[in-house]
């Protein structure tokens, strides 16, 4: 046999390529092996499993760079495959629920019983989430000099997470921030900034950011966005951009508004990443999966291709991983998502229970996770 695996005449999407066509993808073990033209007058190689995709968009295995997954310790905890594989997700990125103390915890919890692959971002907070959700509170539960150890010496860990509103920090303002940009630029690595409700302000919160930073939730209607109430974009926010600062969707309950969407839109301002921000409180509604999240943005105008490099290469690329994930090159894992494109009509609903109506959808069908053929629920 040629093929373990054999994807035949899928439209094929994969922006890390700049391929946007009808492709057959051969599999054999747990990595792609090649990737060429569909052609109706050439016979087929042999292979174990042959799938027709002629119905269905073929993809990287989509990344989702904002979840939750420690279960049972934090209340926010979904388990790891319900939102990943189950959903077309292949790879997804913990945002934070663990800190260096719960660390080891959320390994045997969120990582070793699942297929989906779990990267994280480390909390500056040694507890994470585990000790309730104003882990910023108090100064001294941040644990700069053993976080900064523990990444040296654990590759799934990509960055810092830092939570930037009133409820979290409560008097300390962007001081936890800061503390975890000195351990972030010593190992080189980006922070993710969860921005809400003031203060910090914003303002304060990205004259902090460097390139490769990522702020999540960057499309919230809440009062003190990027947004000024005269309606035109935070001076800092255009800086931040400008200097490569990364705008994350981060959708979550209450951090993402078509409004605020469709007025970045119209400033010429894309989400650099698509992320859901998912837990257990907000799966069924208004997030629902990385899927539905990408539909809204669909639904906004953001074009197909667009929406799939937010959710693939793009994600890859902050994580430091777009040559393993997020890619359909020949040698690479074989982490692929099939979709098909529903026709609706189907209700969005944003954080806000604005709702939106779009004609067409993506809905996952199958995950290939490692060469592995997996059904979406």
């Amino acid at each position: 046999m040629d093929y373990d695996v054999l994807l035949c005449n899928g439209l094929v999407i994969d922006p890390a390529n700049s391929r946007n066509g009808r492709f057959h993808i051969g599999i054999r073990g747990d990595n792609i092996q090649r990737v060429w033209e569909a052609d109706d007058h050439m016979p087929l190689p042999a292979s174990k499993m042959v799938i027709d995709a002629k119905e269905l968009i073929v993809t990287p295995g989509l990344i989702d760079l904002h979840v939750h997954i420690f279960t049972d310790y934090t209340p926010l905890g979904i388990q790891t495959d319900r939102i990943g594989v189950q959903q077309g997700v292949t790879t997804v990125v913990d945002a934070g629920s663990a800190g260096v103390e719960t660390y080891p915890i959320f390994l045997e919890k969120a990582v070793t019983s699942s297929e989906t692959e779990v990267l994280a971002w480390i909390n500056i907070s040694r507890l994470g989430l585990c000790g309730g959700l104003s882990e910023l509170a108090d100064l001294s539960q941040l644990a700069p000099v053993e976080t900064a150890h523990l990444m040296k010496n654990d590759s799934r860990i990509c960055g810092i997470k830092a939570r930037m509103s009133a409820s979290v920090v409560q008097e300390n303002g962007s001081k936890p921030l800061y503390i975890a940009k000195q351990v972030a630029r010593e190992l080189e690595v980006p922070v993710m900034v969860h921005i809400g409700n003031a203060p910090p302000a914003l303002h304060d919160v990205l004259e902090l950011l460097e390139a490769g930073d990522v702020v999540t939730h960057a499309f919230h209607g809440k009062k003190g966005g990027i947004f000024t109430e005269e309606g035109s974009l935070l001076p800092e926010a255009e800086r931040a951009l400008k200097r490569g600062v990364i705008f994350d969707v981060g959708h979550g309950t209450s951090s993402f508004s078509f409004a605020t969407m469709r007025r970045a839109l119209e400033f010429g301002i894309k989400p650099y990443t698509i992320s859901t921000d998912i837990y257990r409180q907000n799966i069924d509604g208004p997030v629902h999966s990385l899927a539905m999240t990408m539909n809204k943005l669909l639904a906004l105008g953001v074009s197909l291709d667009e929406v799939v490099e937010m959710s693939t290469c793009n994600p890859a690329r902050i994580l430091r991983k777009e040559h393993e994930i997020g890619t359909l090159t020949e040698g690479t894992r074989a982490d692929i998502s099939l979709l098909r494109m529903k026709k609706g009509p189907l209700e969005l609903t944003d954080s806000e229970q604005a709702t939106l109506t779009t004609s067409s959808y993506l809905q996952p069908e199958l995950t290939i996770k490692s060469g592995k053929v997996l059904k979406c629920v």
